[in-house]
């Protein structure tokens, strides 16, 4: 029977698109697939047409929630549901799905119709973004950050002791491991101390260890953490809050390259490089008496200075994307992103507690999070209730706020340059002309 004429235009227009589309029954198998849809599963028309949708398009969700039974259920329609499918050699593609039901002329349900997109291009465009912007487990796109980065292999290579300054919350210990993943001494112990969370007693044996005897409770030795930490790294965090006495013995260390373990009479040599890392101002904390000026300057060999997270706003987009995968892999849900009215708020937030404040912000929006996007009555009251007496801002969409943050950059990287276009140009890996171009657009002369 020859086929009526509207089918064939209906045809010709579905096999003439990018993204891919199938057309099933009531029972849910395959009764049109396009030439797109052929490409992105590997299957053809003849082997799909006839075949149950998910022995075709095998997609992650299939079982767990089906976008097309939800729709013939629901008769809602399903728009941009991230999925991934296994195509027919085995690779497996990235995809996006929004699907709808299918009605005949008399508004009777006679099947459904499901798009799909295929984003590896874009999956790709992500990673090499998301990789441009880390350093193991460190993301940023902020100068300040990246001109860290720029140093840190160096630093890494040399076996000095390094001082990290910084708010709490800004990353000091991810730095800190960074540092040792990149040093000779990676396949040794990276050993973490916090000073400031154990009285002076406890903090002593914890670092130098204990012999039989030493005290009533020592029934044997204890080995300390420099003694755990051999041929590796130590990282004392929190160093600033180390008492006199301490400071001493710490001193000895840097000096000598030896300790004394509690109730011991004999030296014990160590090959440790210690990283320390503070939230308060050392120097500061020297000129009133409260730590050894000789122990300062054995620490400050090499020193990294934090910015806090609101002098790195641009970076929150990024921190926010990574910690939604963290919690999605740790709570199993499927959160897709957030919205542009929480973001918003986000980018406006001070963050006295920096990242981890951050982190606690979107962990809190997964606990209330109902649907696919964090919105803005996922996240904590207070923040919200904090962000309404300030004026408010222009609305925000995802165009608007990478223009913002391309602007911030490239102002950035010129006060750095004093407005040298050839070496700001050089840093943003761009030529002059784009970079005039774009001073141009942002209004940066």
């Amino acid at each position: 029977m020859k086929k009526k004429e509207p089918d064939r235009f209906f045809n010709v227009i579905l096999n003439s698109i990018a993204d891919g589309v199938f057309t099933t029954d009531n029972d849910g198998k395959i009764t049109f697939i396009n030439k797109a849809g052929q490409e992105i599963t590997g299957f053809s028309s003849k082997e799909a047409v006839g075949r149950y949708c998910f022995d075709v398009f095998r997609a992650d969700i299939c079982q767990s929630r089906c976008a097309l039974k939800e729709t013939l259920k629901t008769k809602k329609e399903i728009i941009d549901l991230p999925a991934t499918i296994l195509k027919k050699g085995g690779q497996k593609v990235p995809i996006s799905i929004s699907t709808a039901v299918l009605k005949n002329e008399q508004g009777q349900i006679i099947g459904g119709v499901e798009t799909f997109r295929d984003l590896s291009v874009i999956e790709e465009l992500k990673k090499e973004l998301f990789e441009k912007y880390t350093l193991g487990d460190i993301i940023s796109k902020n100068y300040l950050i990246h001109d860290i980065f720029n140093i840190l292999p160096n630093i890494a290579e040399s076996d000095s002791t390094v001082l990290i300054q910084g708010a709490s919350g800004t990353g000091k210990e991810l730095f800190a491991n960074a540092i040792h993943n990149l040093s000779q001494r990676k396949t040794k112990p990276f050993i973490k101390v916090n000073c400031g969370a154990l009285p002076d007693t406890l903090l002593e044996s914890e670092l130098f260890g204990y012999v039989k005897g030493a005290f009533t409770d020592a029934k044997k030795d204890k080995l300390g953490r420099f003694a755990l930490a051999n041929g590796g790294t130590i990282f004392l965090d929190e160093v600033g809050d180390m008492s006199p006495s301490l400071q001493v013995k710490l001193l000895r260390v840097l000096q000598e390259k030896e300790y004394e373990p509690l109730g011991s009479t004999s030296p014990r040599k160590t090959d440790v490089r210690i990283i320390a890392a503070t939230n308060k101002d050392l120097s500061k904390l020297m000129n009133e008496g409260k730590f050894r000026d000789d122990l300062f300057y054995r620490l400050n060999v090499v020193k990294i200075e934090l910015p806090p997270l609101s002098k790195r706003r641009e970076d929150i987009p990024l921190l926010v994307d990574a910690f939604i995968q963290k919690f999605n892999a740790k709570t199993g849900k499927q959160i897709t992103g957030i919205s542009d009215e929480a973001l918003r708020l986000l980018l406006k937030h001070d963050y006295p507690g920096n990242i981890r404040e951050l982190e606690n912000i979107i962990e809190h929006a997964f606990v209330l999070c109902r649907g696919d996007r964090i919105d803005i009555d996922c996240l904590p009251k207070e923040l919200i209730e904090g962000q309404e007496e300030k004026p408010p801002s222009l609305p925000l969409n995802e165009g608007t706020l990478l223009r913002k943050a391309e602007a911030e950059i490239i102002e950035r990287t010129l006060k750095k340059y004093g407005g040298n276009r050839a070496e700001t140009a050089q840093e943003l890996g761009i030529d002059r002309t784009t970079l005039w171009r774009k001073m141009r657009k942002y209004d940066l002369f």
